[in-house]
């Protein structure tokens, strides 16, 4: 099993609860660690003799062990190998190609709101879910840990996934994308500002993308007799972290920010995520040139459900949403709200209250 997240996401915790659950014997290899990365160079003579569970920490840091575990995974029977690792391009190719049929891949996100509950809604969207952040002592310790987590992962971490953009350019980057949050993808815009190709900001964003930091949510396009938009949104993908980027410490201060109405839409867009148990490849925004939009829509087979998300209390069914209802022919079609109650609004569509994610399946 390969278990792929952000840094300091909590996979080597998991991993841990794993390993005092496994029945047998259990073996950790941390790849950060100078003595185990030397004990994994002849990696047939160190794993061979190995049964039950093998954990391979930060796998990222060596791919070429990708072609080894296929030789060893079909030696035996009688041991696992769980690899942890932050979601590399050159690691999702290796597991791909080395292990493809042999590894079931997992990513695991930032914590979300069925996991801390109702009453965590608005330290979980203002810190994130990153473990450390959320549960720190107050907001200022939450602040510091997340300025110190996006310093370290661009001067460190990026570079230890393959990434050879200079952390300045990094930096700047990231930063540019935190005020587009939530917006359309405007390539020409950001390299104009960065004075590089489009080709070269795009190469950035994917960068940024395959290491689970920033989130492309893809269009859905169909023949519907409108111009309809083909570029990806863009999301910082975690809520503590982007309003780190902005420099909002605190809930007043986000509150006061023009980012306010997008920050709560790609939180609540996280928490529908596990909402309805949705892959990626099965989530998507509409939207028109015209203006209709549709902030999500869960295409799972034949079923289609759309979510429209307010940072109000009065929620009710917009042009937007009406026209998304009729034009993609929607099965079940919602509103999540900032507000404490749910109910029923015109033309079959329900308002949901956001703190109620913690518990709702759709």
């Amino acid at each position: 099993m390969a278990l792929l997240g952000a840094r300091q996401v909590g996979k080597t915790t998991l991993a841990r609860r794993i390993a005092e659950t496994f029945v047998g014997p259990v073996h950790r290899f941390d790849l950060e660690l100078p003595s185990d990365v030397a004990r994994l160079d002849e990696p047939e003579l160190a794993l061979g003799p190995l049964d039950g569970l093998i954990v391979l920490d930060e796998i990222q840091r060596r791919p070429d062990l990708f072609p080894a575990l296929r030789a060893l995974i079909d030696q035996r029977t009688d041991r696992r190998f769980l690899i942890l690792g932050s979601a590399a391009p050159e690691l999702l190719r290796q597991t791909s190609e080395s292990l493809a049929g042999r590894v079931a891949m997992y990513d695991l996100p930032p914590l979300a709101l069925h996991e801390v509950g109702a009453d965590s809604i608005d330290p979980l969207w203002i810190r994130g879910g990153f473990p450390r952040s959320f549960t720190a002592a107050d907001d200022a310790t939450s602040f510091r840990w997340r300025i110190d987590f996006i310093r370290t992962f661009i001067e460190r971490d990026l570079p230890s996934l393959g990434s050879q953009v200079p952390s300045a350019t990094t930096d700047r980057f990231w930063r540019m994308l935190s005020h587009v949050h939530g917006q359309v993808w405007n390539g020409a815009r950001l390299a104009g500002s960065l004075g590089v190709a489009q080709s070269t900001i795009r190469r950035y964003l994917d960068l940024l993308t395959s290491a689970l930091v920033v989130e492309q949510l893809r269009p859905w396009h169909e023949n519907v007799g409108k111009r309809q938009v083909r570029s990806p949104k863009v999301y910082i993908t975690d809520s503590g972290l982007l309003h780190a980027l902005l420099d909002l410490p605190d809930r007043v201060a986000v509150e006061r920010h023009p980012v306010l109405g997008a920050s709560w839409e790609g939180f609540v867009l996280q928490q529908l995520a596990a909402a309805t148990d949705s892959r990626p490849d099965q989530r998507y925004f509409w939207a028109t040139h015209a203006g209709a939009e549709l902030d999500l829509l869960v295409v799972r087979g034949n079923e289609r459900v759309g979510f429209e998300v307010k940072r109000t209390a009065t929620p009710k069914v917009t042009a937007s949403l009406r026209s998304a209802i009729e034009t993609l022919r929607l099965d079940r079609a919602f509103v999540v709200h900032a507000g404490m109650q749910s109910f029923p609004l015109p033309h079959g569509v329900e308002a949901v209250a956001a703190h109620e994610l913690a518990d709702r399946a759709f």
